[in-house]
């Protein structure tokens, strides 16, 4: 695994959204996970059982990378100081955490909320 989705681009892949897909495309051996955050996410946006097996498969394909201890600490302190100043959200926190605890970039359309909790470590895939 050499990167991790959050949930806005994974909504992207599920929809088919072409310059999300070229992305993923273009990268042969592409091995991105995913934090169980986003995963409950994405699962939580599907509104029938057919929505949710399409979804279901679409996640299989990557790798969870579960919240530690570790991480929801850290996600509590970010969460604090980040949150009047930046307007972050509580998953925000939380899927940003596995991604500085694994120094790991995580592909983001959302860097507004992810740029002050991560730096560089949060790019815009496309």
């Amino acid at each position: 695994m050499n990167c991790l989705l959050d949930t806005t681009v994974l909504v992207d892949l599920l929809n088919n959204y072409g310059p999300a897909l070229q992305w993923k495309n273009q990268y042969p051996g592409f091995q991105a996970g995913i934090t169980s955050v986003a995963w409950l996410e994405i699962v939580y946006g599907a509104r029938n059982r057919v929505e949710q097996k399409r979804t279901l498969k679409m996640l299989s394909q990557y790798s969870i990378v579960y919240v530690t201890q570790a991480d929801q600490d850290w996600a509590m302190q970010q969460f604090v100081h980040y949150r009047l100043s930046h307007g972050i959200d509580v998953p925000d926190a939380l899927i940003a955490a596995p991604s500085h605890r694994l120094q790991l970039p995580l592909y983001t359309r959302n860097l507004k909320h992810f740029t002050p909790l991560l730096g560089h470590l949060a790019q815009e895939p496309y």
